[in-house]
């Protein structure tokens, strides 16, 4: 995590988003703290669903991360900011209301926005979405499945074999979704045929 953060910041992006899962212990927190301070704030988070304790991870315990300053935390709320001249608006999911299904982040879309980006932990957005609500969709949940298998037609994902969305990108109805395959572990320390990744993103006009 440390050389994934010194490498962000050796790439002076112009945003840095970090969709979910930060800790499941409380004494990670310093760290998390530590490197958030590293990317400014210019960076933009959601929370997973380890940072509020929906995990079958039986080690997994909440930290209560709500100000993360200079990073921003974003839950069920919107920021807007200027990028080269062009007007960005992000909307942020809490992962609770998302698991109660009262999640509705279209309603915060600010169509006099030019780029309207969605933060949030679960892939599965991506199926709720209204048509042209956002243009990009960043998540993850998935660690690329963590532990997986090589198999002649592509991975078996262990953790989730009958996921729809699992890493990188997806396209439905003009909306781009990335997956993050994050730089984490649950349940066990350790990851296989699921490297970790932090995601350089180049935005282009289509």
């Amino acid at each position: 995590m440390k050389r994934a953060v010194e490498w962000t910041v050796a790439r002076r992006p112009d945003l840095v988003a970090v969709t979910g899962d930060l800790v499941s212990r409380p004494r990670g927190a310093a760290t998390l703290r530590a490197v958030l301070e590293q990317l400014g704030d210019r960076c933009y988070v959601v929370l997973g669903n380890h940072d509020v304790e929906y995990s079958r991870d039986p080690f997994s315990r909440t930290v209560g991360l709500t100000d993360l300053s200079p990073a921003t935390l974003l839950v069920d709320e919107s920021a807007t900011l200027e990028i080269h001249g062009r007007k960005v608006q992000l909307v942020g999911v809490d992962p609770r209301a998302y698991r109660q299904r009262r999640a509705r982040p279209w309603e915060l879309a600010d169509p006099e926005a030019e780029l309207r980006v969605l933060l949030c932990h679960f892939p599965s957005v991506l199926d709720s979405l209204p048509p042209a609500a956002f243009q990009v969709v960043l998540a993850g949940h998935m660690h690329d499945g963590q532990i997986s298998v090589p198999l002649p037609r592509g991975k078996l994902r262990l953790a989730n074999p009958r996921a729809r969305y699992t890493t990188g990108l997806y396209e439905r109805g003009g909306t781009w979704m990335h997956i993050s395959p994050g730089l984490g572990t649950t349940f066990v320390p350790f990851r296989f045929y699921a490297r970790p990744e932090a995601t350089e993103l180049v935005l282009q006009r289509a």
